[in-house]
């Protein structure tokens, strides 16, 4: 099937590799027959059964400058394989008069973005399940907790431009807004704002009102699926103190299977299905994204999660999509569960994943239970007693920390089976912060609100005091009061002489 994009010729689904009408020169960039017979401007390029039959005259134009302007670029573009697919400059930055970012470039019609609903010309499927993921809808962070701290508490009003004349965060522009997206902003004359552009972030809102960019892991000019496969690509986001993923990968035995045998990966292999293709090891494509002899590739990442571990308390993704209106409102935790086990089995019995899902089942009941929970009901009730501001006073930052980082490192570390970043990293931080700051913070309040004077903050005091004392005399804490049971110290004692025998004997 072909489409007909600004006189262009595209086929809607290019899933093969076509016999270039030009030859790679050395194996390194093309050389452009220009000799080659051509069709008059407004003729589109027949279309071959895969791919087009030849380079449009459109796109040898643009080449011609480009590979001595841009020859990075376009030894890039000759090593892909839309060039071996005759899709050129001009098929993907071909835009309409009317597109919000469209200039007039040489006689033709041109947008510096190319867009989600760009590469739908041909790639349509990927597209609608990239849309609906989470992935696609990052740049909705803009208007969260995490993006005050960038504008307001580490920022200022200091970066200046054209379509911001009141000033941006440069900590927000070239921290969140890289991997998250903002939204593009497009001067008169077609350029691009520079407090927005350049922008890969995963999330990005374009002009043309897409949401997301394709290029976050699919770099340009060569779109390499191998590329896209391999963890590095997914750690220009999921690493740091917040969501350790890459470094969580690099520590389990699935990374340092990966690291050491990378080369028996098969990651330029087209079709690339665990168990058939390749297995030694899972990448973060593999298990999120990738075919497996029972499931197709798709680019809507949540499809094989069943926690959300982003927010304080860990929630079902199901719970998480229909909060932003997407279609995996419709798929419950225990399908997408299945989706991942179908992943597993590839390489491990039953037995072996279902105990290991109990085990992360676990870890994810004891935070959620013993500290987020709690923590956010007592954080709650010590609104009125701490500076109004968000991030106005200690416990702002204490308790954004524990679940923000340590939760979610503990969370993530137990989900990729990485012992360090779950414990030490994780539970460990959580709980020594909890007990030795978030705590007396709260105890602080207390006091201070009993002395204020303030009928309205010594009401306020009481009830966050009675919260206090209540989770502190729960089991899960008790132990904080000095109130083990002599039966569990008892039990304690025991395990630790009978630990202690095993290695007399």
């Amino acid at each position: 099937m072909m489409k007909l994009v600004a006189g262009i010729v595209i086929p809607v689904a290019i899933i093969g590799i076509a016999h270039a009408s030009h030859s790679l020169n050395g194996g390194l960039a093309p050389t452009i027959a220009l000799s080659t017979p051509a069709l008059a401007p407004e003729d589109p390029p027949p279309g071959g059964a895969i791919g087009l039959a030849r380079l449009s005259d459109a796109s040898l134009e643009c080449i011609d400058c480009h590979r001595k302007d841009n020859p990075g670029l376009y030894q890039q573009w000759g090593g892909s394989r839309h060039y071996r697919a005759n899709i050129g400059c001009y098929e993907c930055h071909a835009a309409d008069p009317d597109d919000a970012d469209a200039f007039l470039h040489y006689d033709r019609t041109i947008s510096v973005i190319v867009s989600p609903s760009d590469c739908a010309r041909c790639h349509a499927l990927q597209v609608e399940e990239f849309a609906g993921s989470h992935h696609s809808k990052a740049g909705r962070i803009l208007g969260s907790l995490d993006n005050i701290l960038a504008e307001v508490v580490e920022g200022n009003r200091g970066m200046v431009t054209p379509m911001f004349p009141q000033g941006n965060s440069a900590a927000a522009v070239n921290g969140c807004w890289q991997c998250h997206g903002s939204e593009v902003k497009v001067l008169e004359d077609g350029k691009l704002d520079p407090a927005t552009w350049p922008n890969s972030g995963i999330g990005r809102i374009n002009p043309d009102g897409s949401e997301g960019s394709c290029a976050a892991c699919h770099q340009r000019h060569d779109f390499s699926a191998a590329q896209a496969r391999h963890p590095d690509t997914c750690g220009k986001c999921h690493m740091g103190p917040d969501h350790p993923q890459k470094e969580i990968y690099e520590e389990s035995k699935h990374g340092i299977s990966f690291f050491a045998n990378q080369h028996k990966m098969n990651l330029d292999s087209p079709k690339w299905i665990v168990g058939e293709d390749y297995h030694i090891a899972p990448t973060c494509a593999t298990c999120h994204m990738s075919a497996t002899p029972n499931q197709n590739v798709t680019h809507d990442v949540g499809l094989r999660i069943s926690w959300n571990n982003r927010p304080a308390v860990s929630i079902r993704p199901e719970v998480a999509d229909a909060k932003m209106g997407l279609p995996g409102a419709e798929i419950g935790w225990e399908e997408r569960r299945d989706n991942m086990k179908d992943v597993c089995l590839n390489c491990h019995n039953i037995s072996w994943v279902d105990n290991f899902y109990v085990q992360y089942d676990a870890l994810i009941e004891l935070y959620n239970e013993k500290f987020a929970k709690p923590g956010l009901e007592l954080y709650a009730l010590a609104a009125p007693l701490k500076r109004p501001v968000k991030f106005g006073s200690k416990l702002d930052f204490v308790w954004f920390e524990i679940w923000h980082h340590e939760g979610r490192r503990a969370r993530h570390g137990v989900s990729m089976m990485g012992p360090d970043y779950t414990h030490w990293h994780g539970t460990y931080e959580v709980a020594k912060h909890f007990y030795s700051e978030f705590i007396p913070e709260l105890e602080e309040l207390v006091e201070k609100g009993r002395a204020s004077g303030d009928p309205a903050k010594e009401a306020a005091a009481e009830k966050l005091h009675a919260k206090l004392e209540e989770v502190l005399n729960h089991d899960n804490h008790k132990w904080y009061l000095g109130k083990m049971t002599p039966e569990e110290a008892a039990a304690r004692k025991q395990a630790a002489e009978e630990f202690r025998k095993r290695y007399e004997d």
